[in-house]
Formats: C-alpha cells, sequence, structure tokens
C-alpha cells in the first residue's frame, strides 16, 4: 500500500489485526508495516513501578492530563536525530485522535507541557507509540499514569510494541506474535 493512501481507518484495521506503521527517513519517510515475531508488552495483571518512581509519583509533581494537546504530545516526542514520526504520521494519528482511537497522556508543570506519550486505542487495548521528556522522570510519571488509568478502565493489553531498558524497569516482556494475537482479539472484541 503506497503511504499515500493511508486513512486512518487503514490505520485502525492494522492494529486489529496486530500491524503498526513507522516511517522509514531513509527511504524518503515511506511508511512500512511492522508485525515483529516478538511483541512487547506491559502485562497490565503484573506490572511494576521503581519503588523511588512510586514515591515520586505519590507526591503529583505534575499536572495530569490525557488530550489536552494531543499533536504537541506527537511533535514533541518527533522531535529527534532520527524518527520514524513523519508529517504523514502526525497527521493520521491528530486525525485519529479527533476521532477518538488515539490519546495523549501528559504531564504538564503549569503552562508548560514537559512529558508525555501517546498511543492508540482500540476497544480494551492501548498501542504505545512514543513518549518524551523535557523535566526528569515526566515521561515516566506519564506512563505510570497510563497504567492507572488502563488498569482503572479494566484494560487487557497495553503494547509497547519493542522492548527497552526503560520500559524493562515496568516489567515490560516480549511475548511471541501467536499469543500477542490472542490477548489483541480478546482486547478488541474480535
Amino acid at each position: 500500500m503506497s503511504s499515500q493512501a493511508i486513512t486512518y481507518q487503514d490505520l485502525i484495521s492494522a492494529y486489529a489485526n496486530g500491524y503498526f506503521p513507522m516511517a522509514h527517513p531513509e527511504d524518503d519517510n515511506a511508511i512500512f508495516w511492522h508485525r515483529p515475531d516478538m511483541r512487547g508488552v506491559i502485562p497490565l495483571d503484573n506490572y511494576k513501578i521503581p519503588k523511588n518512581l512510586k514515591r515520586l509519583y505519590k507526591k503529583k509533581p505534575f499536572d495530569l492530563k490525557i488530550s489536552n494537546d494531543f499533536e504537541a504530545v506527537i511533535r514533541a516526542c518527533s522531535e529527534r536525530n532520527s524518527t520514524w514520526i513523519s508529517e504523514e504520521i502526525i497527521e493520521l494519528y491528530c486525525t485519529l485522535n479527533e476521532q477518538g482511537f488515539a490519546q495523549s497522556f501528559e504531564t504538564w508543570d503549569g503552562e508548560e507541557l514537559v512529558g508525555g506519550l501517546y498511543g492508540v486505542v482500540l476497544g480494551k487495548a492501548f498501542f504505545g507509540e512514543s513518549m518524551f521528556f523535557r523535566k526528569s522522570e515526566a515521561s515516566k510519571i506519564a506512563l505510570v499514569f497510563l497504567i492507572e488509568t488502563l488498569n482503572h478502565n479494566d484494560f487487557i493489553l497495553l503494547d509497547t510494541q519493542y522492548l527497552n531498558d526503560h520500559l524493562l524497569q515496568f516489567g515490560a516482556i516480549e511475548i511471541p506474535d501467536e499469543e500477542y494475537m490472542t490477548q489483541l482479539q480478546l482486547a478488541v472484541g474480535l
């Protein structure tokens, strides 16, 4: 599928079938579909929050908001030397947000957006896309806020796509595609 033909409906269908898009800067930001053999997830019934972070979270160092400024979050996530978040991706996900299929979890210090993350929401699944911070611990606080919100709303799946050291400290694990697809189907009600 050419990237010019991608609609927000295509994104919803892709996520429901285990795929997610990434723009490849080395290929003129063409968008490619990914479905890893091993998928990163944070088990919502067995996640971890580092003790120091748990203490900090309870002190409420930031104001926590959901989709207060979705576009600012995705743009902040794209501000890296190398990124899969192209202008086309930004536009598509902003449309997803407008249609109720994407959310941002944000940390604010007064009027300043200091951290956050965004992802896609389908049924009882949240597909985390990217996160950023401008103040220490701001993205981690946003992730704790996300996990608490998902658990409060009986979500089944928190997809992280891939693993990294940042996610491992929250109990993220890799599961095979077959197991992922079983969880995904339960979460999106297929």
